[in-house]
């Protein structure tokens, strides 16, 4: 989908343009135009923003199991691949919707709806994700945020004065991901000086750093010099921090989920990380990505 196609919300501070492909936040600007995520370099990367459901990472084989039967599940689900319809579109506010179809009940058997709203407010980004259980039986999900901004932010500084500095301590060891991409049964120590991870590419050279745990409600992004990010997410129990070495953005991921534990066989409802929306209730998670002068 083109520029042109996408949907754009903007107030005097920030300009957001969504794609309805995936309801992927595609661009994020200051008020001087100063782009705010990845440049998408196909020699990386070319995601932005995907939301990820109703599964986070990659499930053994690559299947989920749910009473007795296997289904096919591509990695992060299939949120990011599916045309939203886009239910709302204001100057600084866009809705966009997921439901159900033939298609998504051939890898996840349930009625859903899945809407995620973007809403800018001065120098504030609010995204709400709505997992809405439209059907009869308990729906089990996991949900997952997984933004990359730009690494450098384009403030001047270089890649090496970035940090990710957390709200509260976190002494916890870190989830290591398997060369399949399962997590694996050991853990690393955690990489940061007090709170603070100083972004440097060797600490992603066996994937993303995975916080099991995470106590922070928020985290700041950004040089000691310079406006900063504020990002928030008040809903979500477990965090994810990527990039790919030497590449132009960092991805700040939270999550309610992960990938399957390695060897894990069992029904898609116990997996840990799973979460259920009783019939007829909706499951709300939000972040917030705030430019901080």
């Amino acid at each position: 989908m083109t520029d042109r196609q996408m949907i754009r919300i903007r107030s005097a501070a920030l300009t957001a343009a969504i794609n309805p492909f995936g309801a992927e936040l595609s661009h994020l600007e200051d008020s001087e135009g100063r782009e705010l995520m990845t440049n998408a370099d196909p020699a990386f990367w070319t995601g932005r923003a995907p939301i990820l459901f109703p599964v986070i990472g990659v499930t053994n084989g690559l299947q989920i199991r749910l009473d007795g039967q296997s289904y096919p599940m591509p990695k992060h689900g299939f949120a990011r691949h599916s045309l939203f319809d886009v239910v709302e579109a204001s100057e600084d506010r866009a809705v966009f919707a997921l439901t159900d179809s033939e298609q998504t009940r051939a890898n996840y058997p349930f009625a859903f709806r899945l809407e995620i709203a973007f809403a800018v407010e001065g120098a504030t980004l609010a995204v709400e994700a709505r997992v809405i259980n439209t059907g009869d039986v308990a729906l089990p999900a996991s949900f997952g945020f997984h933004p990359a901004f730009a690494w450098p932010l384009p403030y001047g500084e270089e890649r090496a004065a970035h940090r990710i500095t957390f709200e509260a301590d976190e002494p916890d060891a870190l989830r290591e991901i398997a060369p399949d991409g399962l997590i694996a049964a050991t853990t690393c120590p955690s990489p940061l000086d007090g709170r603070e991870l100083l972004l440097r590419d060797d600490l992603f050279t066996d994937d993303a750093l995975v916080w099991d745990h995470i106590r922070s409600q928020a985290v700041t992004y950004g040089a000691a010099q310079g406006p900063v990010l504020d990002i928030a997410f008040p809903d979500t129990p477990k965090l994810g921090i990527w990039t790919k070495p030497g590449a132009a953005y960092v991805c700040v991921e939270p999550w309610h989920g992960i990938a399957d534990p390695e060897g894990y066989d069992g029904e898609f409802r116990a997996k840990p990380g799973v979460f259920e929306v009783a019939p007829g209730d909706t499951k709300h998670i939000r972040m917030s990505v705030t430019l901080v002068p």
